[in-house]
């Protein structure tokens, strides 16, 4: 019985995943029927908010949607997404959320993980790849600036020889990464000052830097010689980026075209709606 029901599981997983797809390839032909212009943005999807979904079909969806990229992704998975016509926006990075440049034990090993990475990701055509500050435990944010341009002093020249732009995420440290020091915008600003590297910028999260400090299309506005990249997710609960939440994300969109950006806006956000379908709405809400 048990080897039965789980049978009918996995079958209907995969009639749901099947259904899902023709959802996509649906929505994305009503909505190419729409699009009378082409958008100024390119968009992206982030793997890790869709790990149930096999790559492969998550490509296949992505594309017929209209997407140009899915992001964050390792090593193994790099060729998958060039098989479906797709570029990788971003990597997954060196380090971790909380370990990271801001601490000088730190640096050895990050050095040494970049002098690997750096390279393959070059050779794969992915252009950024991301980097966290690592979180404070007791450093004062002059402390943890200095840190962070130290270690990526070490680390920039490699990136600017292989052509890969290293994005210092802003992450929030009050609901979702607790004591991460890179949580407001000023903060990464000025690792960014001080280094003046083409190949280091900021991954601006507006998820997070609404969390944080608000303000947002004045700080993009402000900041946009820094910032290399963009992640989007609603506010509160990192939801769908339509009504039911407080950002206007057409209005940053369009925020962020006016700026000259031609880099990749990504989707980073957990659906509570159909997968595929809050795909395709986040995709319309972002074309400007």
């Amino acid at each position: 019985m048990t080897r039965d029901l789980s049978r009918r599981e996995a079958l209907g997983a995969i009639g749901a995943l099947t259904a899902g797809v023709a959802l996509a390839k649906r929505a994305a032909a009503g909505e190419g029927a729409r699009e009378t212009r082409a958008s100024r943005l390119k968009q992206s999807v982030s793997r890790w908010c869709y790990a149930k979904i096999p790559l492969d079909d998550l490509c296949e969806a992505a594309k017929s949607i209209g997407y140009k990229s899915v992001e964050l992704l390792s090593e193994p998975e790099w060729p998958v997404v060039k098989q479906h016509g797709l570029d990788c926006a971003m990597a997954n990075g060196f380090g971790q959320i909380p370990v990271g440049f801001n601490r000088p034990d730190n640096h050895d090993k990050l050095v040494a993980d970049a002098t690997r990475t750096l390279p393959l990701v070059a050779a794969a055509g992915i252009p950024n790849i991301v980097v966290f500050s690592g979180n404070r435990a007791g450093l004062s944010d002059g402390e943890g600036i200095a840190n962070c341009i130290t270690g990526l002093n070490r680390v920039t020249p490699l990136a600017e020889q292989h052509g890969v732009t290293l994005c210092l995420e802003m992450l929030n440290s009050k609901v979702d990464h607790k004591d991460y020091q890179g949580d407001h915008t000023a903060f990464g600003a000025e690792v960014m000052r001080r280094l003046n590297s083409p190949c280091m910028k900021l991954l601006y999260d507006i998820y997070h830097m609404q969390i944080m400090e608000g303000d947002v299309i004045r700080t993009i506005r402000d900041n946009r010689q820094w910032i290399g990249h963009f992640h989007t997710g609603g506010v509160p609960g990192r939801h769908e980026i339509d009504d039911t939440q407080e950002l206007n994300y057409h209005a940053i969109a369009g925020a962020i075209a006016d700026t000259g950006y031609q880099g990749f806006v990504a989707h980073e956000f957990i659906a509570t709606s159909e997968t595929f379908a809050a795909m395709a709405a986040a995709r319309r809400i972002c074309l400007v």
